[in-house]
């Protein structure tokens, strides 16, 4: 009986193992044939966009919270963590029945199909990596279900030596799935591979170069960083730019093959091209980027030098007709995003960006072409890969974003961080040298205010401003740096003299408000 047992247990282990291996033929595959397809004809990279689209706000908020700007990872992580359990119950189905197992594939791959199927940027040619790849993992699966057969005790039909589970046989099985994963794993490296060699975009963008600005702005002045050490420098570096977005897989875009369709309740329906919009009166701004989901002293925010096209003069000759109220823009990938008309016809300096600090968009920031818009959160404003505008009401039309229980207006609330010292900390004794950033887009910074411990509000130092749309870094040095645990919490002046609202909201649904406090320890 004992024998009976083990037997079946290393019967389970091994069907499972089996359709573990089974399951990597197939996704390997399909990542391999996907690099001749569209970027979204990837199993993993569909099957993460419908969750990206079914994902409530509340999960949504939790994950960035957690993750940051990792959460695109961790997404993968899980996907691939729920694909690893699946496939081992579909392996042991097999011992039972293999055209069940089968059935059970066929009928996954059905569901992933659905997936990719339902991508704005894929058709029905975009479905053959996965049906190339499931009918490598049905073979697959029928090989190795086949050795782990031959391996089982003499209690199974399949088996007549009582040896063979531990002897040569099994090892055949073992050799068998670890050559299946080694295959799968090199086969999705060397598609990975390939699929970056094909990039036409990067080369493209590699490629360019932008046309200088018709107004061009003023270089930064000096006294805009303040001179703490460990401040993040005013200009955010591309690399270090944060980056949240619902595109799974970065959108590779020929700037050949890019245009722009703006339509909807204006007099003038038209289209641009690329080559077009580099030969317009392109301008340079400063501009900070927020995202709505940054929590209070969050990371969710950068400022960079914006090269582009007043979004206002596409629309003037538009013509928007009377009612219309807002611009509906729609990326390469099918994010929408919805922003207030008046807020891209005022004299603020809202882009068509074509360039980032100097150089053309990174990939993964939205090349050829994204909205930079001041004074509204990313989520209704800054959509990257943008290929469509359609001018509408927000009575007729809901964003991305709307549909899913966040507000479809999203002004950025003044914010105000502590970047020096961080939290828990341990300074020396002495002066405490301490800075951060503020914002206000379109109203500027007028002061900001700190708070030791819980004594009075105490005016910090401003660095330079180099305009109403950017953040303003702040400075102040703490004479009275006693040893032991101590806070600071601060609160920014905007422009118009309103201080700071210490009221906390969380992110959801049209971002976070509320004083931070730091701790710190004076040794």
């Amino acid at each position: 009986m004992k024998a009976k047992s083990v037997s079946r247990r290393r019967g389970l282990l091994d069907f499972g193992i089996a359709g573990i291996a089974s399951a990597a033929v197939l996704f390997a595959v399909a990542q391999f044939v996907s690099a001749f397809f569209a970027t979204a004809s990837a199993p993993v990279v569909a099957m993460g966009g419908v969750f990206i689209d079914l994902t409530p706000p509340w999960l949504k908020d939790l994950a960035i919270a957690t993750f940051g700007t990792n959460d695109k990872l961790a997404l993968f992580i899980s996907i691939g963590i729920v694909v690893l359990v699946i496939a081992g119950l579909v392996g042991v189905l097999a011992r039972k029945s293999l055209a069940a197992a089968s059935a059970c594939i066929v009928l996954l791959a059905i569901g992933i199909g659905a997936a990719i199927f339902s991508r704005p940027a894929t058709g029905a040619a975009d479905l053959t990596p996965l049906a190339i790849g499931t009918v490598a993992g049905l073979l697959a699966l029928r090989w190795l279900s086949a050795l782990a057969g031959r391996g089982l005790a003499p209690d199974h039909a399949l088996s007549t030596d009582p040896e063979n589970q531990t002897g040569s046989t099994r090892r055949k099985f073992l050799l068998g799935a670890g050559l299946s994963l080694v295959g799968a794993a090199v086969v999705a490296g060397v598609g990975q591979s390939l699929a970056t060699a094909r990039n036409v975009a990067d080369a493209a963008r590699l490629a360019l170069g932008l046309p200088p600005a018709k107004v061009r702005v003023a270089a930064v002045p000096a006294g805009a960083q303040v001179d703490v050490a460990g401040m993040p420098p005013f200009v955010t570096p591309n690399k270090d730019f944060y980056r949240i977005d619902t595109a799974l897989s970065v959108p590779q875009i020929n700037p050949a093959d890019w245009s722009l369709r703006v339509h909807g309740m204006v007099e003038n329906e038209f289209t641009i091209n690329f080559e077009d919009l580099l030969k317009t009166d392109l301008v340079e701004t400063y501009l900070t980027l927020t995202c709505v989901s940054n929590p209070v002293g969050g990371q969710l925010v950068g400022n960079a030098k914006w090269l582009g096209y007043p979004l206002r003069s596409i629309l003037e000759r538009a013509v928007p007709q009377a009612g219309a109220d807002m611009v509906l823009s729609t990326s390469y990938d099918g994010f929408s995003a919805s922003t207030p008309l008046e807020v891209l016809t005022d004299n603020r300096m809202a882009l068509l960006a074509v360039g980032m600090n100097d150089e053309p968009l990174p990939l993964e920031h939205g090349f050829p072409v994204r909205m930079v818009v001041p004074g509204l959160y990313g989520f209704v404003s800054a959509t990257k890969w943008v290929v469509d505008l359609e001018v509408t009401r927000f009575a007729d039309k809901a964003a991305y974003w709307s549909t899913r229980g966040w507000s479809d207006h999203g002004p950025i609330k003044m914010s105000s961080r502590v970047d020096v010292p961080r939290s828990f900390a341990k300074v020396g004794s002495g002066e405490v040298v301490m800075g951060g950033t503020a914002w206000s887009q379109t109203q500027g910074i007028s002061g900001v205010q700190v708070q030791i411990d819980d004594g009075e509000w105490l005016d910090a130092e401003l660095g330079s401003e180099v305009s109403l749309d950017t953040w303003r870094q702040w400075r102040y040095v703490w004479k009275g740096g006693s040893t032991g645990n101590h806070t600071v919490s601060v609160r920014a002046i905007d422009g118009h003299g309103t201080v700071q609202s210490s009221d906390k909201a969380d992110p959801a649904p049209n971002g976070s408000s509320g004083w931070q406090r730091v701790q710190f320890s004076v040794e």
